[in-house]
């Protein structure tokens, strides 16, 4: 991202520093001092930013739960709550899509290191509530909300994570064909 001097702000300065370290040294033999010197801050400005170094590779999760929920409010009232999960899914294709040159190697750094693995499912919990509490919002019974967050952000991360390591086809088409499969397992029951 850029401010609006058209220059790359410290946060993401930062974030991009971190992703090359952790892909270059590895997760556990980069520090947060490593990060700070690499952007040439100190490393207080680094915690000014981020608690800890992995929350250099979460940073976009408040953005995305803020995008989800909003989707999920102005989403068509006929629609039940796995179909207006989706629709808030398919919101945030163009989101994904221009974030994909920092989330395809982000993710494969989550991917083989087990603290980043554990987070990141700590995060897609996190989100899961989040659009519980959004379908309830719109008048679905708790236990129902639950089971349809709970199973529709698996479905989400399957198909981004598959995404990110082939890009075709394309994320929302990608969406559209695990929704199709999430419906035939429950008519298949």
């Amino acid at each position: 991202m850029a401010d609006r001097n058209g220059l790359e702000s410290v946060r993401d300065r930062l974030q991009q520093a971190a992703l090359e370290l952790f892909q270059e040294r590895g997760y556990d033999r980069t520090t947060a001092a490593g990060i700070a010197a690499r952007v040439g801050v100190t490393e207080r400005t680094f915690f000014r930013y981020f608690p800890d170094k992995r929350e250099t590779l979460f940073g976009g999760e408040a953005v995305l739960r803020e995008a989800l929920t909003a989707a999920v409010a102005g989403a068509p009232a006929a629609l039940g709550p796995l179909d207006t999960l989706f629709f808030a899914f398919r919101s945030t294709v163009p989101l994904l899509e221009g974030n994909r040159p920092f989330a395809e190697p982000r993710q494969a750094v989550v991917s083989s290191t087990p603290a980043l693995h554990e987070r990141e499912l700590a995060k897609l919990e996190v989100l899961a509530d989040a659009l519980a509490d959004a379908l309830r919002g719109r008048g679905v019974k708790a236990q129902p909300a639950v089971l349809a967050a709970r199973t529709g952000m698996a479905a989400f991360a399957h198909a981004t994570i598959a995404w990110l390591d082939t890009p075709e086809p394309k994320l929302a088409d990608r969406l559209d064909a695990v929704l199709g499969d999430l419906r035939q397992l429950l008519v298949a029951g």
